[in-house]
């Protein structure tokens, strides 16, 4: 068995290496020569824990290689995955699928015998069709069918979501594509993984239905702790009763600044635009956007009222800048909201993550990146959690305040306890939760 995946980025590398672990050759492809030869090194271009293991493994077995040359690897393999690129449309959010269709017309002209396309970008309904029309239109001759596989995978946790997923969904109408997608699959089928077989249109939305719930619980918890605030409610105890009921479940019922990330804001933005051409608009998917942006927004808001009405010529310390722990991805992370509106009202920006500086450093200027969390803590009026990394979990309480200014702390991710926060003797503040005063109150 083998298989071309067209596409190094983050679903194509994950994707790729995981495959391979099931014992299929593959082959992934991308246009970027740079990228190509750093993964020759041995060098992964992005942080996903324990996939340049996998990739290492991998590719010392022979099961796993890289290249820019598509014609070769398609016309060699069994099956070929469209992993590119789909981003936002600037203007009316609607997925950008140039790649897509250029990748399509690619394929065609490449192919050897009977081939099963395969998406596992997140394409928008009708796209599977589009594909199957431009190939028949570059290649009247070829044999092939197109299915649509969509992946389903959390940065941060991307091998053990493939290597153990709640589900595979896989769209075709053709019983010999779903017969190849059997054998490719088929480490998942011996695990009893629930298998959906579904039509190509149905997959494809499947996937930004899924995006668009998860993002619309996050919103919704949101606004629940907005009304904790304000009536002296716990959220961390309302979403805790609220999960235990198997209907709802707990999952993304954590109240924080917004979702951000490569998936959730785009396809949000997709599945809307979908929906009103469609003439069937979502009125709760395009409050949820609504909602999620203006969230984002506040935060600085927050942080500025509980440095007293103003950050002007203050240093806030800044944990955390990707949208979350365990990857490098700066995409629509709420710190690019967040750190500008900090700098724009007179503050002096010191940060610190793990993993996401580089990045970060693209994306903000004029912040003084630190090399350690109590680095971007010296000297600091006050503390923003921005990010949950586990490295900020059990921070040296004693510590942070010896090495701020003042001991004021804005968790914006509810990781301390309010009540040992305030017997510490600091000015904390988190999120949907009943507010408690330790020492000096700094913000007044």
């Amino acid at each position: 068995m083998r298989i071309a995946m067209i596409g190094a980025g983050y679903v194509g590398l994950v994707s790729g290496g995981c495959f391979s672990e099931f014992g299929i050759e593959v082959a992934c492809i991308d246009q970027d020569a740079a990228k190509i030869e750093r993964l020759n090194r041995g060098e992964v271009p992005i942080y996903e824990p324990g996939l340049d293991e996998l990739i290492e493994r991998n590719v010392a077995e022979g099961r796993l290689t890289f290249s820019t040359d598509l014609k070769a690897a398609v016309g060699l393999a069994d099956a070929v995955f469209i992993a590119v690129g789909t981003p936002s449309r600037r203007g009316d959010g609607y997925a950008d699928l140039s790649y897509v269709h250029a990748t399509a017309r690619e394929i065609a002209q490449a192919m050897n015998g009977y081939t099963v396309v395969v998406t596992k970008s997140t394409v928008p309904v009708g796209t599977g069709a589009e594909i199957a029309r431009i190939i028949r239109e570059t290649r009247p001759d070829a044999d092939f069918d197109v299915v649509s596989n969509p992946e389903f995978l959390r940065e941060g946790a991307a091998i053990n979501d493939f290597m153990r997923p709640d589900r595979v969904v896989i769209g075709t109408e053709s019983e010999r594509a779903r017969k190849l997608l059997q054998r490719i699959y088929r480490p998942l089928y011996l695990m009893e993984t629930p298998i959906v077989h579904a039509t190509v249109e149905t997959a494809e939305l499947t996937k930004y239905a899924s995006n668009a719930f998860l993002a619309a619980k996050i919103t919704f918890i949101n606004e629940i702790a907005d009304l904790c605030e304000k009536v002296g409610a716990d959220v961390h105890d309302v979403a805790r009763g609220m999960g235990l009921d198997g209907r709802i479940g707990r999952k993304f019922l954590h109240a924080g600044p917004g979702y951000g990330g490569s998936c959730f804001p785009k396809d949000t933005l997709a599945l809307a635009q979908t929906a009103r051409q469609a003439d069937a608009p979502l009125r709760i998917v395009e409050s949820v956007i609504e909602i999620n942006d203006t969230r984002k927004k506040r935060m600085a808001k927050r942080v500025i009222s509980r440095c007293g009405g103003s950050v002007a010529g203050k240093t806030i310390a800044v944990l955390g800048l990707t949208f979350k722990p365990n990857t490098d991805d700066m995409r629509e992370a709420p710190s690019l909201e967040i750190v500008p509106a900090l700098q724009a009202a007179g503050a002096k920006i010191q940060a610190y993550d793990p993993q996401g500086v580089e990045e970060a450093k693209k994306l903000l200027t004029g912040v003084d990146y630190c090399e350690s969390a109590y680095d971007a803590m010296s000297g600091a009026d006050a503390l923003v959690i921005v990010t949950e990394w586990n490295a900020f979990r059990a921070l040296d309480l004693a510590r942070i305040k010896a090495e701020m200014k003042t001991p004021v702390m804005i968790d914006l991710r509810n990781i301390y306890n309010p009540e040992e926060m305030a017997a510490a003797g600091f000015d904390y503040t988190s999120v949907g939760r009943p507010q408690r005063q330790g020492g000096t109150d700094h913000a007044k």
